[in-house]
């Protein structure tokens, strides 16, 4: 046990320096003398998927839990990198059985019809290409680029008996050549490989590739007599794409800032902000649209326009491929039908498998696929009427498709979308939670559109700074602000009250030491300042808004150059001293040493920490900083927040259901898929809205765990709850939300209509049959782990048993 430590203690060290190949040479060494050490492989397994080897890292979690099936550690990580190497996707298509039997009904045509020579690219667990030798093909090829699903596409295989009938390339199709890698050209290539978005997957580019390389040329109208095993074709055989403008609420405030201020701070200084999706951005790596389940959207949403047909595209064209980049960008002029504010162009398109059979992904279509959002970032809003008509224009740069709004034809003239409205008119500017259908002055809207009329013209090239689209959506979110800014101004207050009265020493007879001795900057004379500490993940004007509080001074941990810059004008435009704020890890070399004294002589008075992640889980190694950080703070400071208090309810769904698992008794398509790939299935789903969730509530919310970032003491490793059902049904899952506590009088929900949070659930691996009035005991664990030789930290998990108890 002391080699394993010594080891596991050098590895640590190797890597803060970053000696990265001493580091693995210290783990091959490590692992010869422990070779089914689970602690020592889980670790090299973190250190690979930090550096972005995620397959490497999934397997050795998967051998630490082989050697130790309850070793939280490596169970956490391998649920964590399982979401990366099997996708939610995977699940929802293989439990689409009309998705699956139109395309096996497709394939089985095209062969029995003398397609006998068959690829599938893409092939993920082989289903495509088993169908096409279940159907009679002589031979089939298959490739994959990912190793897990590849590996994955390998065992279903064999496991149906067509081991060394399939030939299963782990490659990229782009690579593959005739004879090297298949001996002779295909008569049909099937694939899957598209996006909410069609082209997202590389399909254009495959495809072409394919039928230059590795597909028989296509069926000949001047000798259509030649068979089709010595022609080529294409399962899906083309695609419809459609779009219609939306308002919606909540994909505006996660792409651009609907409010003029942000916790007491004027936010018009900060300039232009909006997300990275820009279907107009000149880098050519960003994707133009997102993806959402228009049906699941909070709030929903209102169409402006009727649908409208935005592209056709044939698969067995290749010229028609070959040209598709090189279009001209077209214009559409949609019919508005609707009354609201434009905020995205909302995109799917129907696949045509063949001349007979075709799927859709529309919205109100109950299919595995979501729609493609190309979201309006114009820096003001624009209200739409009927009888306008909103100007599309339609492009496929770089082999995505593209779809931009660009102006609006009204009363005979066009009007730029992005200069066309006076930003410092007081009209129809709602927030996040105004009026999302807001009554239009025609006539006011036709003069401020006249006003700066932006016909044909451009001002030059917009001036604006990326936001991920979660952070816009925290920087929108005003009632988390609002009770920061409260919770700040009392204990600064506090703090104030209790220096006048004790004098203004502080932190003497501590012996924490910091790890660097940052100049802590020239502050004007005066009182000594409150020192706090903001280490957020990402953008965050927390620690602004403490500097905004006078006598504070202010670090944060924002690391973008353009990020920093936003925060100081937005510091000069609201008066906040430029010396009060401080960008802390520009002054430090390690991120690990964040937390520590502002100088050698102080203490913080306040240090916030960035609990919850997005997704709905609570950050990992969040007890072991509180426990750091309630080390470095000087009497009477805080933690903010101070607790977190975890709320769930027993729930029936269906929809997590299908897409944690394969469902059923029944093999998919005749074939035994379930058993392989629902080894990935993990227990904790994370990116869910709650409150759209298809679900029945079968209790009310109830209270699980506390988190006491404040009082250590006030927390436990293991607490049972008992639930009562208030419904009968089948409990298949256990949302869970949070409730944090900045002080006493002071919190915000992470389950609320504002919250830029999403929420998160544990669904059972077998559902619970309850009657009304029954007990259900759900059993939460803070798990207690060790990672490093010398250090015991907490990491918060739940597990939940469950019983019933009448």
């Amino acid at each position: 046990m002391t080699l394993r430590l010594l080891a596991q203690r050098s590895n640590h060290e190797l890597d803060s320096l970053g000696r990265i190949q001493d580091l693995f040479d210290c783990y091959e060494q490590a692992l010869e003398l422990f070779p089914t050490d689970e602690v020592i492989i889980n670790s090299m397994g973190e250190h690979l998927f930090r550096m972005g080897f995620r397959d490497e890292a999934a397997g050795h979690f998967h051998k630490a839990l082989k050697l130790k099936p309850d070793y939280p550690e490596a169970k956490e990580n391998f649920y964590r990198v399982a979401n990366w190497l099997v996708e939610r996707w995977h699940f929802l298509m293989l439990n689409d059985r009309r998705r699956n039997h139109k395309y096996q009904q497709a394939i089985q045509k095209a062969v029995e019809g003398g397609c006998n020579t068959v690829l599938d690219i893409g092939t993920g667990t082989g289903i495509l290409g088993m169908c096409a030798k279940k159907a009679g093909a002589a031979e089939v090829y298959a490739c994959e680029l990912s190793k897990t699903m590849y590996e994955l596409a390998c065992e279903v295989v064999t496991a149906n008996g067509m081991n060394g009938r399939i030939k299963i390339l782990h490659m990229k199709s782009l690579e593959m050549e005739v004879p090297k890698d298949i001996p002779k050209r295909v008569s049909l290539v099937v694939t899957e490989t598209v996006d909410a978005g069609l082209f997202g997957e590389g399909i254009i580019e495959s495809l072409i590739h394919a039928w230059n390389h590795l597909l028989l040329p296509p069926q000949s109208t001047q000798d259509p007599s030649r068979p089709p095993s010595q022609t080529g074709r294409v399962i899906p055989a083309g695609a419809t794409v459609f779009g219609m403008a939306v308002q919606c609420l909540e994909i505006r405030r996660h792409h651009r800032l609907c409010v003029s201020e942000v916790g007491g701070l004027a936010t018009a200084a900060a300039g232009e902000l909006h997300s990275p999706v820009s279907c107009s951005s000149e880098d050519d790596s960003t994707e133009p649209y997102t993806t959402e389940r228009l049906s699941r959207l909070p709030g929903g949403y209102t169409p402006l326009t009727e649908p409208f047909n935005a592209l056709d595209i044939d698969f067995n064209n290749v010229q028609e491929l070959e040209g598709l980049c090189s279009r001209e960008v077209s214009r559409v002029r949609l019919p508005v039908t609707g009354e609201g504010l434009l905020d995205a162009l909302a995109v799917w398109f129907q696949l045509h498998l063949d001349q007979e059979s075709s799927l859709s992904t529309g919205p109100k279509e109950d299919t595995c696929w979501e729609q493609a959002i190309y979201p309006v970032q114009t820096p003001h809003n624009f209200p739409l009427r009927p009888g306008d008509e909103l100007i599309v224009e339609i492009s496929c740069r770089d082999a995505y498709l593209r779809l931009c709004s660009v102006a609006v034809a009204r009363d005979g003239r066009e009007f730029c979308l992005d200069d066309c409205l006076d930003p410092d008119k007081p009209r129809n500017n709602p927030g996040p939670s105004g009026n999302p259908n807001p009554s239009l002055n025609a006539e006011a809207e036709l003069c401020s559109a006249l006003a700066c009329l932006g016909t044909e013209q451009s001002s030059g090239p917009r001036d604006y700074t990326m936001l991920e689209c979660a952070e816009m959506a925290l920087l929108n979110n005003q009632p988390y602000h609002d009770s920061f800014r409260r919770a700040l101004a009392k204990l600064i207050t506090n703090l104030k009250d209790a220096r006048s009265v004790q004098g203004p020493s502080q932190g003497e007879g501590l012996e924490v030491m910091p790890l660097t001795d940052p100049p802590s900057g020239p502050m004007d004379p005066g009182p000594d300042p409150f020192y706090v500490l903001d280490v957020s993940e990402g953008f965050s004007v927390l620690s602004l808004m403490a500097a905004s509080q006078g006598q504070v001074k202010a670090y944060s941990s924002v690391e973008k150059t353009q990020h920093q810059a936003v925060l100081r004008r937005l510091a000069r435009a609201n008066g906040v001293p430029e010396e009060a704020l401080e960008f802390w890890l520009n002054q430090v070399e390690d991120e690990q040493a964040v937390l520590q004294r502002p100088s050698r002589e102080k203490l913080w008075s306040a240090i916030i920490l960035d609990c919850v992640e997005t997704c709905g889980l609570v950050r990992q190694k969040l007890m072991e900083k509180a426990t750091l950080a309630r080390c470095l703070l000087e009497d009477g400071g805080q933690i903010f927040p101070e607790r977190i208090v975890v709320y769930g309810m027993l729930v029936e769904s269906d929809t997590l259901l299908l897409e944690s698992a394969v469902q059923g008794q029944e093999p998919t398509l005749g074939f035994n898929i379930a058993p392989f790939i629902n080894q990935f299935t993990v227990p904790v789903h994370v990116f869910l809205d709650l409150s759209t969730l298809q679900c029945r509530h079968l209790s009310d919310s109830v209270e699980l765990f506390i988190l006491d970032l404040m009082n250590t003491n006030a927390n436990y490793t293991n607490r049972d709850v008992k639930v009562q059902a208030s419904a009968s049904g089948r409990v298949t899952a256990v949302p869970f939300w949070y409730q944090i506590h900045l002080n006493e009088e002071i919190s915000v929900s992470t389950f609320n209509q504002d919250s830029h949070w999403k929420q998160a659930a544990v669904v059972l691996h077998q559902p619970l049959a309850v009657r009304e009035g029954d007990w259900v005991r759900l059993n939460g664990k803070k798990n207690v782990s060790y990672t490093g030789p010398t250090k015991c930290i907490c990491k918060h998990q739940f597990i939940f048993t469950n019983e019933r108890q009448t």
